[in-house]
């Protein structure tokens, strides 16, 4: 008696009790949510119904495609590929500053930096007084690593509004004058940030500021501060502030062992 592939049911069962069996399965699953999430519908389908090269396929040209330049530095509000097009249709008939911004929040998220950059461009061509625009250009040209041409427009926004972004423009702000170099500026503007926010980012980027200043105690409170407040942390943040958790878990560890 056979089964599925020909092969006799004692064999069948056999191969289905491999553990890479069970692995290569959660993979298809792992691949087949992160298709539904990412709006990948397409892809969802293929990995359903051809379920073996497809999933591989999909991690390499979609799921690992999706570079981490901005992983950790998110901007506020969600992105969609489906959204996308939507933008690009609006922009066509409509051609408003604010769809430029929102598709270059897009790219932004997706790590498409040039890209994004061309739309903030063209937001500010159409509304050069929207601080967003200027901010979100800000940021994206210190991420494309150009800390000297982002330096003023982060300036501008967080000198009208300090509290832009919930915060956000105020961190790109210390990270541009960490870049170039100006560490006793980056670290009040960063102390200025955790006196109104508990952001990891702003906590562990202090806490490396002050390592370098020679302040151990200070780096050490802020770093535990971080790991503390991650049991409190909605999951949605959480997953957000991975990274600076693991580098506050990392940082102090050294610190310590330096001790």
């Amino acid at each position: 008696m056979h089964g599925i592939m020909g092969l006799p049911v004692d064999d069948l069962s056999d191969f289905i009790r491999q553990p890479w069996v069970l692995v290569a399965f959660l993979f298809q699953v792992w691949m087949f949510v992160d298709a539904i999430r990412r709006g990948e519908y397409f892809w969802a389908a293929c990995i359903f119904f051809f379920p073996i090269v497809t999933p591989i396929l999909y991690f390499f040209l979609v799921c690992r495609a999706s570079p981490s330049v901005t992983s950790g530095f998110e901007l506020p509000g969600a992105h969609h590929r489906r959204r996308i097009h939507e933008l690009q249709g609006q922009i066509h008939h409509l051609d408003k500053a604010h769809h430029h911004l929102q598709l270059g929040d897009i790219y932004f998220q997706q790590g498409k930096l040039a890209q994004a950059e061309v739309c903030y461009r063209a937001s500010l061509e159409r509304d050069g007084s929207d601080l967003d625009a200027v901010a979100h250009l800000g940021q994206c040209l210190l991420r494309q690593n150009r800390p000297q041409e982002a330096l003023p427009l982060l300036q501008r926004v967080c000198t009208e509004n300090p509290k832009h972004d919930y915060g956000h423009s105020l961190m790109a702000y210390a990270e541009t004058l960490s870049a170039l170099g100006k560490l006793d500026d980056a670290i009040q503007v960063w102390e200025h940030v955790i006196h109104d926010h508990s952001y990891a980012r702003a906590r562990v980027q202090l806490a490396e500021l002050y390592l370098q200043k020679g302040e151990k105690e200070r780096a050490q409170r802020e770093l535990k501060e971080v790991i503390a407040d991650d049991v409190h942390t909605p999951g949605f943040q959480r997953k957000r502030d991975r990274l600076w958790l693991r580098k506050a878990r990392r940082l102090l560890r050294a610190t310590k062992k330096a001790a």
